[in-house]
């Protein structure tokens, strides 16, 4: 095909994908050093409309490196209709790491499983992902860079790292190959494109991106490649909603309240305050069923706590925006600074619970949730965040005692909605999936702590001693 022709007809898809709105594409380009990958990404983006064209080669920022390592790569997905443009991306942190043995090999290969894992996530969500590995053996290599060395116009191209990924190519060839093996899926496939002239791979990147463009979107299955549905294997023993028997103490005195409050919220103080000045990140999920007090509990919480640490993240129906997006991106983009505090009302728990048993989300979507809701948890403890599940539960005859009294009460009455009615319909139902996600999400530093709040000030205090304990039980910790 003419170099004209397909430009115009590259462009053509490109703004029918724009149009549409159906999916996202991903463009990715790793591999050997000097293989014309910055000048293709130009010469792209010259043939592409820029509106609908992002474009990353850039390196972790101090930003990006007091959260957890997928929320640099997460905040950059592209949203439907658009064209995300990588070089090197997610591979080039583990590739020239274990090239340079700063990575071990069973770190390599637990990085390469963290990528199956994104791009299944990715694919799931309609993402499309074309992956290129840029090649070129080690005699063509020196001579380009002793050409460029060598011409005044173009040896500023050159930088020291370039030599020395030269030094690795043999190693660079392996692990490539090893990576490729690892990471090659049917939604995630891998084409590798022998070193030529600019011009002639041009021509082959735009060909095959137009292909990509053009080729019918997937259609919804179950679970991709990459993601497992299972129990997670070092599950413990999950809390159920069904034991959350409504309090038989005596309520508690208004003083007596108020001084065990106090005391509660004056750890948590010096707990934060701590946590702040050793860089520890804290995220709190609140979960709960409707009128058990979440938002009180919140307040207690904050109360406690400087204002300039903390913030708290109200999830409610996603935004135009976010529905653009994976769903998960919205929680990823929301995670707080090392030594920051993130507080979600409602969290990424609402897939596997009102929007399973309301119908929002297929089947095949919130089953294959539990699996990426385990590995978003899991990474937010390997980067050393502290992360408190709680869940807030209250019976049904204290339920709808509280829909009364808000109905009756009215700067209460905005809190009651027709969808609170229509979910006490539903009461089982959501018996059932609290279960199940109890089951399916408890993990070691995971665990789900169940709060009986028909009690309202023993509950405000549990929550407080339950936050205390996580706090306190990381500041003793070694590490």
């Amino acid at each position: 095909m003419k170099t004209d022709t397909l430009r115009a007809r590259l462009l053509d898809a490109q703004l029918d994908l724009a149009r549409r709105r159906e999916r996202a594409v991903i463009l990715l380009l790793t591999g050997h050093a000097v293989t014309h990958k910055g000048r293709l990404v130009n010469e792209l983006n010259h043939w592409l409309e820029n509106r609908h064209t992002e474009v990353h080669a850039l390196g972790p920022s101090s930003e990006e490196r007091e959260r957890p390592y997928w929320w640099r790569f997460w905040r950059r997905v592209p949203d439907r209709g658009r064209i995300g443009i990588f070089i090197h991306g997610w591979y080039g942190d583990a590739l020239f790491a274990r090239a340079e043995r700063r990575l071990s090999p069973g770190a390599f290969r637990d990085r390469l499983a963290e990528i199956r894992a994104f791009e299944a996530e990715l694919a799931a969500e309609g993402v499309v992902l074309l992956k290129l590995w840029m090649d070129i053996d080690r005699p063509a290599q020196r001579r380009h860079l002793q050409a460029l060395q060598a011409d005044p116009a173009r040896a500023w191209q050159l930088s020291a790292t370039d030599w020395q990924r030269h030094l690795q190519h043999a190693a660079i060839g392996a692990l490539g190959r090893e990576m490729r093996d690892a990471t090659a899926a049917e939604h995630a496939p891998w084409r590798r494109l022998a070193f030529r002239d600019p011009a002639t791979q041009l021509q082959r990147v735009g060909a095959l991106l137009r292909e990509t463009l053009v080729a019918p979107p997937a259609r919804p299955g179950g679970v991709p490649e990459g993601v497992t549905e299972g129990v997670p294997g070092e599950a413990l023993p999950a809390p159920s909603i069904r034991r959350a028997e409504p309090r038989v103490a005596a309520p508690l005195s208004k003083a007596s309240y108020a001084e065990r409050l106090a005391e509660a919220q004056g750890r948590l103080a010096i707990n934060a305050r701590e946590m702040a000045r050793r860089r520890i990140p804290v995220v709190l999920a609140f979960e709960g069923l409707d009128a058990a007090g979440k938002g009180g509990s919140i307040h207690r919480v904050t109360a406690s706590l400087d204002a300039r640490q903390y913030r708290v993240h109200r999830i409610a129906a996603p935004s135009d925006e976010e529905l653009a997006l994976p769903w998960a991106w919205r929680f990823w983009r929301r995670l707080p600074a090392d030594g920051r505090i993130a507080i979600f009302d409602r969290s990424w728990y609402g897939r596997v619970l009102v929007e399973r048993v309301e119908g929002l989300a297929p089947e095949a979507a919130w089953r294959r949730a539990y699996a990426e809701i385990r590995e978003f948890e899991r990474q937010l403890l390997a980067h050393g965040a502290v992360l408190g599940k709680l869940f807030l539960a209250i019976s049904q005859e204290q339920q709808l005692r509280r829909f009364e009294a808000r109905a009756a009460t009215p700067h209460k009455r905005h809190k009651l909605t027709d969808e609170d009615w229509r979910n006490r319909e539903h009461w089982e139902d959501y018996e059932r999936a609290i279960d199940e996600m109890f089951a399916r999400t408890q993990a070691p530093g995971a665990e789900w702590a169940l709060i009986a709040c028909d009690d309202k000030r023993r509950a405000r205090l549990a929550v407080l001693e339950e936050v205390n304990r996580r706090l306190e039980m990381r500041l003793a910790s070694p590490h």
